[in-house]
């Protein structure tokens, strides 16, 4: 199968609400040779303020962001979802781009009334390379040369573990360049640890992925959280109930002796605590797993390879305790909060067929007619999300009643000094903020005055028309804004 190794650059962290604005992808056969590549940037959303932290770290100034010779971002992912869609089927690669990448270039497709799980679907796979270097250190060190802080910690950012590889990343931070070193480390790493590589392509598949669990006694789960590697033994004891992916897993450090006396209200408290003990895995987000047998004494602990598989053994068959364990664990986790904004509602709720097909229509129809298509939608994601692109794009075929209100909510939120979307208010805080903190880099420095009098002029246009569009209100007939 073929590879896609892509990356993004965005205008924040937050997904949903900021926006990708540099997309850079590159496939290759299945022995990692380039066969084409792919690039396209997008200038702003008019409702989008980007992060100046952001900005700082991607070396992004504004005006190259308002530059009206980019394409918007609506048409940088028609040309995205065509190239992807194009490449299918093949295995989708980034470096710490399940929680990322993946994610943003999903809110971005679904909000442009595109199908959001394209790297999941048409046949597609898709893992982390992060995940990769981290099972790399973890198993097999000969394979990865990982830097170290002064403190002894492993560094596993890119630009560091690609220098500490002597792979060249002289523009960091750039989505191509990413790409580039993402796949140069993939490269070295599969020539180096040949069986590590073929488990990491296994892994994509979500379907593989349920096997091992569900069939595997006892293995070790590596996860990453800020920045570090943790390694954790743990036998599969029920499929999550809510809908999704998930697998729930047990540590096997535990006393299940003692476990098994416990009360509903015991049970509860011990599952409570953090870390949980009980670990969900998502099938289809290419979790790092390898077999007891194969995993070095040092990372699972001082329990041993025997004590653990003779556990794992046990509680794989008592049926009885498993099922208590997943009652337990799904009633002692924090309820999900349904969130408020709209931009944030992508999981949870699939698209019918016929919004699929109106959604399909919407691209090919007209922008003269395009409304007519989004008033026909039934979820109303769709269609707010349809009526914000014809706002954005061509705002002249929307009802005055329609602009009148994008005007005003936009302009509302863009001053808002609270709330997640990031405002002009809250963004000239954190250039002062980052001022404060001290800037060496004359460039960045360059950078962030040219945002500054961005922000500030735009709060002062926007603040204006929000004054003229209340006195309009007070002094004249009601606006249906």
């Amino acid at each position: 199968m073929a590879f896609v190794f892509f990356d993004t650059e965005t205008t924040g962290l937050h997904k949903g609400f900021d926006q990708i604005v540099h997309f850079a992808a590159i496939k290759t056969d299945k022995d990692l040779v380039e066969v084409d590549r792919f690039e396209v940037r997008s200038r702003l959303n008019p409702n989008i303020v980007p992060s100046p932290g952001a900005l700082a770290i991607n070396g992004l100034p504004i005006e190259q962001l308002l530059d009206k010779q980019q394409p918007s971002h609506y048409e940088m992912m028609l040309r995205v979802e065509a190239k992807l869609r194009n490449w299918s089927p093949s295995i989708f690669l980034g470096y710490n781009s399940i929680k990322f990448d993946e994610e943003m270039l999903r809110y971005a497709l679904f909000q442009t009334l595109h199908p959001a799980y394209l790297t999941s679907f048409h046949n597609n796979g898709r893992n982390d390379v992060l995940s990769l270097t981290l099972a790399a250190h973890a198993i097999d060190q000969d394979s990865i040369t990982v830097p170290l802080r002064d403190d002894g910690m492993p560094i596993f950012r890119l630009a560091e573990l690609a220098a500490a590889n002597g792979i060249s990343a002289s523009n960091a931070h750039s989505a191509m360049a990413d790409t580039e070193t993402t796949l140069s480390l993939c490269k070295q790493i599969k020539q180096r640890c040949p069986d590590l590589w073929q488990r990491f392509m296994r892994f994509s598949n979500k379907a593989a992925v349920s096997e091992f669990i569900a069939t595997e006694e006892g293995f070790l789960l590596t996860e990453t959280f800020s920045n570090h590697a943790y390694h954790t033994p743990v036998v599969f004891i029920g499929e999550d109930p809510n809908p999704g992916n998930g697998r729930l897993c047990i540590d096997l450090r535990l006393n299940f002796e003692e476990i098994a006396t416990f009360t509903t209200q015991e049970l509860h408290s011990a599952l409570s605590r953090k870390p949980c003990p009980v670990r969900k895995i998502q099938t289809n987000a290419g979790p790092t797993m390898t077999p007891l047998w194969e995993a070095s004494a040092g990372l699972l602990g001082s329990i041993g390879f025997d004590a653990l598989e003779d556990r794992a053994r046990k509680v794989a068959e008592d049926n009885t305790l498993k099922r208590r364990l997943v009652e337990a664990y799904i009633n002692s986790r924090e309820p999900f909060v349904k969130p408020s904004h709209i931009e944030e509602k992508l999981h949870g709720t699939f698209l019918s067929d016929e919004d699929t097909a109106r959604a399909n229509q919407f691209h090919k129809t007209p922008w003269l007619n395009r409304f007519e298509v989004v008033q026909t939608m039934e979820d109303e994601r769709l269609r707010e999300f349809g009526t914000r692109l014809i706002f954005f794009e061509a705002r002249s075929r929307l009802p005055k009643m329609v602009v009148d209100r994008l005007d005003r909510e936009i302009a509302e939120r863009l001053i808002s000094p609270t709330g997640k979307p990031m405002s002009l208010t809250r963004c000239l805080d954190e250039i002062n903020e980052l001022e404060a903190a001290g800037i060496n880099d004359h460039q960045t420095s360059e950078l962030l005055n040219g945002f500054r009098d961005y922000v500030v002029d735009r709060t002062t246009r926007v603040s204006s028309f929000l004054k003229n569009k209340e006195f309009r209100n007070d002094n004249g007939p009601p606006n249906p804004g």
